[in-house]
């Protein structure tokens, strides 16, 4: 069975795609307490390492994960993004310290994966008008990657929900002739909130106030607040009515026929609401997670705030999984290749002389 590390793993729904794709996930770095214990809650025999990951990342990884350079099939994850300088020197991992992404990387150098799975959002790609980003790239090519990328939207996959992802794949250099990646091709049929508001087990959530309860009452289904008399919207916006756009995510109240807005790590914001469809209150933590493609038996742990905020930072479980399955036939192609005669270049057997 091919194995994968995965780095900032949240709530799991990253890991849970992967499994779910035949990878058996040798370990899994968070930092929050919360994220990790629904992890162990879930999954008991997954290594959570709950610690934070500059810590993790100056090991020497291969004793710590007892696999040796090379060898190991995936690395998956995706870091909260920042800025960082780059200014006067020649790009590289060393420009890069100081930031959550530089310790991914390390792992890459220090590893050596076949290959990896970086997401991440859709504004990463403009960041700093694409600063950010290039320099992210140009760092994964000197640890030794080919590159492609792609935005996909969750809604293509299998989730009932519009979520834009910045997907990114490297394949190892000296591996980059064997392994070919395509990318998924988005599934004919979209789900939407009629597919999955179903027979909702019961779970924790919030309620609005009775004001605001009040005034989504008046919201019909797929409305916002331009659907209510505009003197009681115009109460409720205040300083919002006079600012440009259409606001529409003001007074949102979603529709069972159209698929979730992106899934948040509240409940409630006046800007982004998302109102559940037949009843005047926020989804349910256990509604969120249907949203975002969680199975009912994955259980959260932690208050209430903490589960929706796992929630809203996973990545989509049938989005993970479809990108992880397109992963793990590239990896079985290389297999089939390797066992047909195909062999690795000089330069890899000298780099890497101790696998062999």
């Amino acid at each position: 069975m091919y194995q994968a590390i995965e780095l900032f793993a949240g709530a799991g729904g990253l890991a849970l795609g992967i499994e779910k794709a035949g990878f058996e996930t040798i370990g899994l770095v968070e930092f929050d307490k919360d994220a990790c214990a629904t992890l162990r809650r879930n999954r008991p025999k997954w290594r959570v390492i709950c610690d934070d990951i500059a810590n993790i990342s100056d090991l020497d990884l291969e004793d710590y994960f007892l696999i040796n350079k090379g060898e190991l099939d995936l690395l998956s994850g995706g870091t909260p993004c920042q800025s960082f300088s780059y200014a006067g020197k020649r790009l590289g991992l060393e420009d890069a310290r100081g930031t959550l992404f530089y310790h991914y990387a390390v792992f890459l150098e220090k590893l050596q994966p076949k290959m990896f799975l970086f997401e991440n959002v859709k504004g990463l790609l403009t960041h700093d008008k694409g600063k950010t980003y290039k320099i992210i790239l140009d760092i994964f090519e000197e640890t030794g990657y080919s590159i492609q990328n792609r935005i996909m939207n969750a809604w293509d996959y299998g989730v009932a929900q519009k979520r834009e992802r910045l997907i990114t794949i490297g394949i190892r250099k000296d591996l980059s002739k064997a392994i070919r990646y395509d990318f998924p091709k988005p599934h004919k049929y979209k789900p939407l909130l009629s597919d999955v508001l179903k027979d909702v087990p019961l779970s924790i959530g919030v309620h609005y106030g009775e004001n605001k309860k009040k005034l989504f009452e008046l919201v019909p289904a797929g409305g916002y607040w331009r659907d209510i008399d505009p003197v009681i919207a115009k109460a409720y916006m205040k300083s919002c009515w006079d600012m440009e756009g259409g606001r529409t995510g003001i007074l949102r109240r979603m529709s069972l026929d159209e698929p979730s807005l992106t899934v948040l790590t509240s409940p409630s914001q006046k800007q982004t609401e998302r109102c559940h469809p037949l009843e005047a209150r926020p989804f349910t933590v256990r509604e969120n997670a249907r949203c975002q493609s969680f199975p009912d038996e994955w259980e959260f742990c932690g208050n209430t705030g903490s589960q929706y905020k796992q929630v809203g930072n996973a990545v989509p479980v049938n989005l993970a999984f479809e990108v992880a399955k397109k992963i793990h036939e590239a990896l079985e192609e290389q297999s089939d290749e390797m066992e047909t005669g195909f062999y690795f270049g000089r330069e890899f057997h000298e780099a890497y002389p101790s696998i062999y």
